[in-house]
């Protein structure tokens, strides 16, 4: 996924105004709602990486970190099973770390 250079320069722009102690309703209100409706998003992928996981937990008998651990180490072979399952967990930690990030900004509050 190619970064949008030109969303970051329209994020570093508004971020500078704000600098300065600038302030906008409709601006805040569109940011609070675009963070929410990613969060949201990504609780949705999460949720669903989430039951990909579960399958191939309940298939293999053992938990997605156990699994990922041996894989790393080299101790299970190189089954389509085992990339795939690899893929999904590491989908699901940066869909995770994301959302981390997202949810723990909205609990920051900026004093007045």
């Amino acid at each position: 996924m190619a970064v949008d250079i030109q969303t970051i320069g329209r994020l570093e722009t508004l971020l500078r105004l704000y600098q300065t102690g600038y302030q906008s309703a409709t601006i805040d209100q569109t940011v609070a709602k675009l963070t929410a409706m990613e969060i949201s998003r990504l609780e949705n992928e999460l949720m669903k990486l989430t039951e990909r996981l579960k399958v191939f937990e309940k298939r293999y008998g053992m938990s997605t970190e156990d699994f990922y651990q041996k894989f790393r180490a080299g101790e299970l072979g190189d089954e389509m099973d085992f990339v795939e399952w690899s893929a999904f967990r590491d989908m699901h930690q940066h869909t995770a770390e994301r959302l981390k990030i997202l949810t723990q900004s909205e609990m920051q509050t900026v004093p007045e």
